[in-house]
């Protein structure tokens, strides 16, 4: 088993944060060209502790290496489950996603959190911090070099989506404050025009 772990520091709030997350993959973001669908599976909320569950799927084409295809075969399109937590009284969105596609040579357990970052956050400048995590490994039997490099290989992947991911989840931040920003203004605009 290998662990991939980053964290991170978003300039934007908690409740910035966790309603741009469900915008993650959408056409603001240039860097998740890769995900051709997410589907909600299911959504509610919990009546005693408030909480939001949600279950998605995710599918994506992305290419594996050519090794790997050639020693196992495989597709392009890959599917991800994941299910989330926004916990609004805590302040924290926890989001666990697992790989169905390829399970049977390779599990893939990613969790992410965000939470505020109050080291960071100063009054009407909040902060939000990231931290993910993902466990990957190899299920192919006995063959100790082949799961060494898929699981090797899996993480220097990991690494750079992860990077991507970040650069992309900046974007729709950018963009959802904007767009947030300017729907005040109309909506404050348009106030002050009805009391005139």
């Amino acid at each position: 088993m290998r662990v991939f772990s980053s964290n991170y520091t978003f300039d934007y709030s908690w409740n910035e944060v966790s309603t741009a997350n469900w915008l993650k993959y959408c056409p603001w973001n240039q860097k998740s060209s890769h995900v051709v669908a997410v589907d909600t599976l299911s959504r509610y909320v919990d009546q005693e502790t408030g909480i939001l569950r949600t279950e998605r799927l995710i599918t994506c084409t992305q290419s594996a290496p050519d090794w790997l295809v050639a020693l196992f075969g495989g597709s392009c399109t890959s599917h991800v489950y994941e299910t989330s937590y926004v916990d609004p009284v805590a302040k924290k969105v926890t989001m666990c996603s697992t790989n169905l596609t390829w399970s049977n040579m390779i599990s893939v357990r990613e969790t992410v959190i965000y939470e505020p970052d109050e080291s960071k956050s100063e009054p009407g400048h909040e902060r939000t911090k990231f931290e993910q995590e993902a466990r990957i490994t190899a299920l192919c039997g006995g063959w100790k070099k082949v799961k060494a490099k898929i699981e090797e290989a899996s993480v220097e992947r990991f690494k750079e989506n992860a990077k991507k991911g970040r650069e992309g989840f900046e974007a729709v931040l950018e963009m959802s404050r904007r767009v947030f920003g300017e729907e005040k203004e109309r909506e404050r605009m348009g106030k002050q025009m009805s009391e005139a």
